[in-house]
């Protein structure tokens, strides 16, 4: 089954809910298919660069799944009159997926990503959250590794030999999604998340905005608060750049 599309900033993007990309995933987790299929989340950051980035235009090309992630991007698609229903956050969506899970509909998950010892935590704190989840396995692969092929090697075989429902990746952007489509075929599980800080929040290492200011878009600014040397220059870049993409696209459309 697919669902709508819309082109904004030279990718499709899914007109989905949280609740329906919750059961497309809840289906997708239990069908064997060939490969493997891969969700994206495009926020700001990601809208930026995909301009410059031809891979990372590729890795979405292929995606199964592209979701809006922030609250500017569904306000610049509905000015551009393609409206997105709700922003789809990889970081509530893995949590929304978990909540899903019942006894009948247990889900096997594998974390790929995030510090030393950091999935390990998020693990524990999964297992006694949500008792129908089951971390069948952790790799937190050092620096560089995406140039190792066979670091790379090692990675997929241990995904495979865990046999998963879902891989969660946090490898930041866009290192995980051209990770991921490099070796998507490769891997045999059936879902794969691109999520970015997800195993972060999810071991406790980091902590999300309140959530007043996840719904009111503000939670980049939270974000910069508690990680400015890492944050703050790309949200300054972000900010000259993407009203600038708006704005070409209205013009594109003949909007302006």
């Amino acid at each position: 089954m697919s669902t709508k599309r819309h082109r904004i900033f030279g990718v499709e993007i899914d007109v989905i809910t949280m609740r329906e990309t919750v059961e497309r995933l809840g289906q997708w987790a239990k069908t064997s298919h060939c490969g493997c299929r891969y969700v994206v989340t495009p926020n700001v950051d990601h809208a930026v660069m995909l301009q410059g980035n031809q891979q990372l235009r590729d890795a979405y090309q292929d995606a199964s799944l592209i979701l809006a992630d922030g609250l500017p991007v569904i306000l610049a698609a509905r000015l551009l009159r393609r409206p997105l229903p709700e922003r789809v956050a990889g970081s509530d969506l893995v949590p929304a997926l978990f909540d899903a899970s019942t006894s009948d509909r247990p889900l096997r998950v594998f974390l790929l990503g995030a510090g030393p010892g950091v999935a390990q935590r998020a693990a524990k704190r999964i297992h006694a959250r949500w008792p129908h989840v089951e971390v069948v396995g952790t790799n937190c692969p050092p620096l560089g590794f995406e140039q190792d092929e066979r670091l790379n090697n090692e990675i997929v075989a241990a995904v495979n030999q865990a046999n998963p429902d879902v891989l969660v990746v946090g490898l930041g952007a866009p290192k995980q999604e051209l990770w991921v489509h490099r070796h998507h075929q490769r891997l045999h599980v059936p879902i794969a998340l691109c999520v970015g800080a997800t195993i972060d929040f999810l071991a406790g290492e980091k902590k999300r905005a309140p959530l007043w200011m996840r719904r009111t878009g503000l939670e980049w600014f939270y974000r910069c608060a508690t990680e400015p040397r890492r944050l703050a220059g790309r949200y300054a870049r972000d900010a000259v750049r993407f009203p600038q993409l708006v704005w070409q696209e209205w013009r594109q459309a003949g909007m302006a």
